[in-house]
């Protein structure tokens, strides 16, 4: 062999760039397709395009290269707490808000668009790809808008900002910007996920304005301009709106004590603050803050699932990819039945992800008929989704062997990434104890579940006995309330994948409709590349993307 022979590089997979995110997806594009037409579609092909260039790709990875770094003081020694970002972070932020991704589509459905959430939320699993730190303040920013309902003043004033397609960075007075971002303050360290035992205080000091004393243990994007917080006003635990900047140019006193080293996530600054007499804005009623900002809480649920449905599709993307493109053993990977049988294992779990995901955007365009199944379908989606996120990436870069271990291939990322979405806005627990009390303690709530699993009844017998099952499980459960919350995640895992079957039984192919019912009814699913039938190429086929 020729020294030149030594570098030829051969049965490499190419890169995977130059493909189109949204309009390569069939789940995506079908689901978009269902719910809200060829337009809407049509209306995601340039971003769907961006996000797969090599370009995009390129920013995502030194977005995560080079962290975002705290400035506490200026050179001449004045406290600023100020972050700053790589180029590359505004390069993703500046695409996200102008592709609409950020509060865009509550100003739209109030002129009338009547798929704006789910043109959103496709745009939103779209660019994720392209890396996933920079989508929590985007998230944070749509989420707040719901919150923020509960003052017409406050709303008013903040909405228009939010709701702007300009990205427009650093701390000046709101009212000159073109453009602003939200964040969202809850935890403290003494309570975390158990917020009634917040103890930053909150003073009113007149007119709608408190003070505020104390700390928040977790707080993405400080640079954010205005933030929803929670603190014991004199009447109880009450929701805050928190300016960075105050009317007139002046600094809030809002001390970054520091950021977070946090496993994944890396290009998103999550911050810990502290309060010494903080200026913020009583949003809604004394003592009512969970009530307040609980609309703000559901919509990130809703951006947790998306992005871990984004993570999932972006790792078996790759793995499909890979596969396809690599030989061993006297044949393409690819064409290798045992190979084939885990990419399509993933690929099915994916396509229930997206297709949950995409449903549940649905519902927020139809707040007057879905209200119910969107507070049930949230945190099952949540819980279960975001539980599958790991499993999945792992097995995924395991498809692309030693090549998948390499910060080059992008998987270490999405590995790191993957357990993100189930810590956020509520663990595990907390999100399957709330479809409990979502059940016990609001009417409606379990009936529409049962209606929207109902459509897909007689056409899967599998499916059919899975539904009897699991109100079998339910009836059982509710004999004490120890038992009840003993069986909370086996009733959270079954009655969410019974959502993801009843839409792959109703519009999915048959091939994923079939795999799915055959491997993961009722809900405990094992590892994957256990598949025991189903015409696993064609979904293989279904999941790879294409140039």
């Amino acid at each position: 062999m020729s020294a030149s022979d030594i570098r030829r590089v051969t049965n490499q997979a190419p890169p995977l760039a130059g493909h189109n995110v949204v309009t390569g997806d069939a789940a995506l594009s079908a689901a978009v397709l269902r719910h809200a037409g060829e337009e809407t579609l049509e209306s995601l092909v340039s971003l769907g395009a961006e996000a797969g260039t090599a370009e995009a790709q390129e920013h995502g990875r030194l977005a995560n290269r080079f962290h975002p770094e705290l400035v506490p003081y200026d050179r001449y020694g004045n406290r600023i707490d100020e972050v700053a970002f790589h180029p590359s972070w505004h390069w993703l932020m500046d695409r996200a808000v102008g592709h609409g991704l950020a509060a865009a589509p509550w100003a739209l459905a109030e002129r009338g668009e009547r798929n704006a959430h789910v043109r959103r939320a496709a745009g939103f699993l779209a660019w994720s790809q392209t890396e996933p730190g920079h989508l929590c303040p985007i998230s944070m920013t749509y989420a707040a808008v719901p919150a923020l309902r509960a003052d017409e003043s406050l709303a008013e004033e903040w909405v228009p900002r939010l709701a702007s397609t300009t990205y427009d960075f650093g701390l000046r007075d709101p009212a000159e910007k073109l453009g602003a971002l939200a964040g969202m303050g809850m935890t403290e360290k003494q309570g975390g996920s158990d917020v009634r035992q917040n103890i930053t205080e909150a003073g009113p000091v007149g007119d709608g304005v408190y003070e505020l004393h104390g700390h928040k243990w977790f707080t993405s994007a400080p640079m954010n301009d205005v933030f929803l917080v929670l603190a014991q006003a004199p009447d109880g635990l009450t929701c805050f709106l928190l300016p960075r900047i105050l009317p007139g140019g002046s600094r809030n006193r809002l001390d970054v004590v520091r950021l977070k080293d946090k496993l994944g996530n890396r290009s998103n600054a999550s911050s810990e603050l502290e309060f010494r007499g903080t200026s913020a804005y009583r949003l809604g009623e004394e003592g009512r803050g969970v009530r307040t900002i609980i609309e703000m809480v559901a919509a990130t649920r809703l951006d947790c699932v998306l992005g871990s449905a984004s993570l999932m599709r972006r790792a078996v993307a790759e793995a499909s990819w890979h596969v396809a493109h690599r030989s061993a053993f006297g044949s393409t990977l690819a064409d290798k039945p045992l190979m084939q049988n885990v990419i399509a294992d993933l690929a099915v779990e994916s396509e229930a992800a997206t297709t949950l995901a995409m449903r549940l955007a649905a519902a927020v365009d139809r707040p007057d008929d879905e209200q119910a199944l969107r507070r049930i379908g949230l945190p099952l989606a949540k819980f279960w989704v975001c539980k599958r996120t790991p499993a999945l990436v792992a097995e995924a870069l395991e498809c692309l062997g030693g090549n998948g271990y390499v910060e080059e291939s992008v998987m270490p990322l999405l590995f790191r990434e993957s357990p993100l979405n189930s810590v956020w806005e509520g663990s595990g627990n907390v999100n399957a104890l709330d479809v409990l009390r979502a059940i016990q303690r609001e009417p409606g709530v379990l009936d529409a579940w049962i209606t929207e699993v109902g459509k897909a009844k007689g056409a899967d017998r599998r499916y059919d006995r899975a539904v009897d099952a699991t109100l079998s499980l339910l009836g059982e459960s509710m004999t004490s309330p120890e038992e009840l919350e003993r069986s909370a995640r086996r009733l959270a895992g079954s009655m969410a994948t019974l959502l993801q079957g009843s839409l792959l039984v109703q519009h999915g192919p048959d091939e994923v409709a079939d795999i799915f019912c055959a491997s993961r009814l009722p809900g405990h699913g094992g590892t994957y590349g256990m598949l025991a039938g189903g015409d696993q190429v064609a979904v293989v086929q279904r999941a790879t993307p294409t140039l």
